[in-house]
């Protein structure tokens, strides 16, 4: 499954939301409102869980700089990805577009497409707050 959030601009340049985006600790800031849990799992790694939804943990896979961030689910039965593509528009202008790739089947991709695009917006619209 693969889903994009909205394109969002960030009023940082493009290091800013690349160290922003590369510290685990920060993802708290942007949570949705849901959020019921968030833990650190150690300095690239953290648990969260949502209003309803089970707990997910994510670790922090891959960092190309200043240009894409990747955290990765921690857990084998629900693998999946989350990059946040990351392009300067100005000085103090950023463009970040998050794009989740999942493997589910039909039944499960049904049940989580909605969620998961809301939450990646929900993401993608706080980020464009900070």
């Amino acid at each position: 499954m693969h889903l994009e959030s909205d394109i969002t601009t960030v009023n940082k340049s493009q290091q800013e939301v690349f160290e922003f985006l590369t510290n685990v600790e920060n993802y708290e800031q942007i949570m949705p409102e849901s959020i019921q849990k968030f833990e650190l799992k150690g300095e690239d790694s953290f648990l969260f869980q949502l209003s309803g939804m089970p707990v997910i943990g994510l670790k922090m896979q891959e960092k190309l700089p200043y240009k894409t961030a990747v955290l990765g689910s921690m857990s084998d039965k629900f693998p999946f990805t989350l990059k946040a593509d990351i392009d300067a528009l100005e000085d103090n202008k950023t463009q970040v577009k998050l794009v989740f790739e999942g493997e589910f089947n039909a039944m499960m991709a049904m049940m989580v497409k909605s969620p998961l695009k809301k939450f990646i917006n929900t993401l993608s619209d706080n980020l464009g707050k900070l």
